[in-house]
């Protein structure tokens, strides 16, 4: 089964850029999933468990490397198109 989820990461620091464009890149190492970024969040799509593995793994990692930080996750079952826009 497909999974589509957007992330949105909220370092709790006062320069919270470099964690947020850290966090995305880390989402390119996975193959097979596919991950799209705008100015407000990043949404990612591929086989449920592997987008749930990789959340776990990346948030886990984000949190090791510069500690406290908010995440916010929107998950719906199936494939959304990405580069769909209106």
């Amino acid at each position: 089964m497909k999974l589509t989820a957007e992330i949105s990461m909220y370092p709790l620091r006062e320069q919270y850029v470099e964690p947020i464009h850290w966090f995305i890149h880390r989402l390119d190492n996975y193959p097979n999933i596919e991950r799209v970024t705008n100015a407000m969040a990043t949404q990612v799509v591929g086989e449920y468990a592997e987008v749930m593995a990789m959340l776990a793994t990346e948030m886990q990692a984000a949190h090791e490397k510069f500690g406290k930080a908010v995440f916010v996750c929107k998950f719906i079952g199936g494939q959304l198109d990405l580069s769909h826009s209106e």
